[in-house]
């Protein structure tokens, strides 16, 4: 899920790209160093930095947030999709696994009726063969290779793990970009490409796959500590942002199929199809 903790992070990453936009190894886009984190800073370390001719910037939330939920009842929306790092190859009523093992399910079907092994992260190829044909009567297997008996009809199939997320909640943050700096130049200099390409985005993305929307809510310019070789400049910006529920969710690959009578209701037939 996002937390607010969440949001403070990404906006000082999106933040550091913006200033380090050919890597924090290069100078910045303002022509000084500058110091970028969530949170507030630490009067010493402050001081000093500006004495030295850096800048500071500090993200930090800019008051109580304020829901925005559209809706309730979300659905769940696919984030990734299950991989497959196994392969299974039928040949006649032969099965020859290949690939590398992960956590996944295999699945043979023989003469209509399916079985299905979990692997383990411990598998090897060998092993899971071995665990797979221990399920199907008359069969045996010889390193990664399925032999099966009395077969007509045979496939096979690999399943995956994927992940699905869900929106709970949505709430807007107020967010404050505090530029800190020695000299009014040093300030303007700092807060124009930050607040040039901010402006400019709509959408922000989340380590747990959710997105949010950025927009510009005004700034504050502070003279006030110009004696002590302080100027400050405050960028603020509204996030609306979702809390989220993510799910492990299981590739079908054993689907059955009943077919019943429509005037008895009783079963016609059950398939594997």
């Amino acid at each position: 899920m996002a937390s607010l903790t969440d949001v403070m992070k990404q906006v000082a990453s999106q933040v550091a790209a913006i200033m380090y936009p050919n890597g924090t190894g290069q100078p910045s886009a303002s022509g000084i160093p500058v110091r970028i984190y969530p949170g507030w800073p630490v009067p010493g370390e402050l001081e000093t930095d500006l004495a030295a001719g850096k800048a500071h910037i500090s993200i930090f939330p800019a008051g109580k947030d304020r829901k925005t939920t559209r809706y309730l009842g979300g659905s769940w929306v696919p984030l990734t999709v299950p991989s497959h790092t196994v392969v299974m190859t039928v040949v006649g009523a032969v099965v020859t696994l290949s690939g590398t093992i992960s956590k996944q399910n295999l699945l043979i079907n023989l003469n209509g009726v399916s079985y299905v092994y979990a692997m383990q992260v411990t598998d090897t190829l060998t092993t899971a063969a071995a665990g797979l044909a221990s399920l199907i009567p008359g069969a045996s297997s010889a390193g990664p290779v399925i032999t099966l008996t009395g077969a007509h009809a045979v496939f096979a199939r690999v399943g995956g793990f994927g992940t699905a997320i869900k929106e709970t909640k949505r709430q807007e943050q107020p967010v404050q970009i505090t530029i800190w700096a020695q000299t009014p130049e040093a300030r303007d200099a700092v807060a124009s490409p930050i607040d040039s390409v901010l402006s400019d985005s709509n959408n922000i993305s989340f380590t747990d796959g959710s997105f949010g929307i950025i927009t510009s809510s005004g700034s504050l310019m502070t003279d006030q500590l110009q004696k002590a070789d302080l100027y400050r400049m405050d960028l603020f910006y509204l996030i609306d942002y979702a809390t989220t529920q993510t799910q492990q969710q299981t590739e079908v690959i054993a689907p059955v199929l009943n077919i019943v009578n429509a005037q008895s209701g009783l079963p016609v037939i059950t398939v594997n199809p």
